[in-house]
């Protein structure tokens, strides 16, 4: 049986999403049809509201409603240090914390030759530019701890140093209440690596 063309449409819509296969896709689409009619319309406000609101801060590459965004115009953090991250929730989970001072720069991806995507493709000329024009005394590379994060930071770091600039990389290793015997290889050596003296 075929669906109707507007739950088809609304079906393929949701396919096209990260992660939302064709079941998944349909169950959203029925769940829409269910919603009233109010709800829905919020919704879809919601969705065209963010698209025509938010942008890319010219600066860090941070999503913001103006440009440049509150985290570049803070004149209270820190601005000799740049924290590279690879999306813009990873912006928002560090500033959950409540510990980084710094300012940040977003890659929008990582280095990854399977997909296609190389550096012409990340936000990566406004970071070197960035570093000729602001007073940078050092650069920390948060990408994630994955074969394409482990590249990218590598590439920056080979491309950052000759400045003088000092490039660090936050460190991995166990979580909180795991235990050794379940960890992986990388884990328990990045867990070595990023290893400190108890005091």
């Amino acid at each position: 049986m075929q669906y109707p063309e507007p739950i088809a449409h609304l079906i393929d819509s949701f396919s096209k999403l990260p992660g939302i296969g064709r079941k998944t896709a349909a169950r959203l689409a029925f769940y829409i049809l269910d919603m009233p009619e109010g709800e829905v319309l919020q919704f879809a406000n919601a969705l065209i509201d963010a698209k025509r609101e938010l942008q890319y801060c010219s600066i860090c590459g941070n999503i913001t409603q103006h440009d440049p965004c509150d985290i570049c115009t803070d004149e209270t953090r820190n601005d000799e240090q740049i924290l590279v991250v690879e999306q813009v929730r990873d912006v928002v989970s560090l500033e959950r914390m409540h510990e980084y001072h710094g300012k940040y720069h977003v890659l929008h991806g990582v280095l990854s030759p399977m997909e296609g995507t190389g550096p012409e493709d990340l936000n990566i000329p406004s970071l070197l530019s960035r570093l000729q024009d602001e007073k940078i005394k050092e650069v920390i590379i948060a990408t994630n701890a994955t074969a394409e994060g482990e590249a990218t930071a590598t590439y920056l770091s080979r491309l950052i140093k000759p400045a003088g600039i000092k490039v660090s990389r936050i460190a991995y290793g166990l979580s909180v209440g795991s235990d050794i015997e379940y960890a992986d290889e990388m884990t328990l050596m990045r867990a070595l690596e990023g290893r400190r003296e108890i005091r």
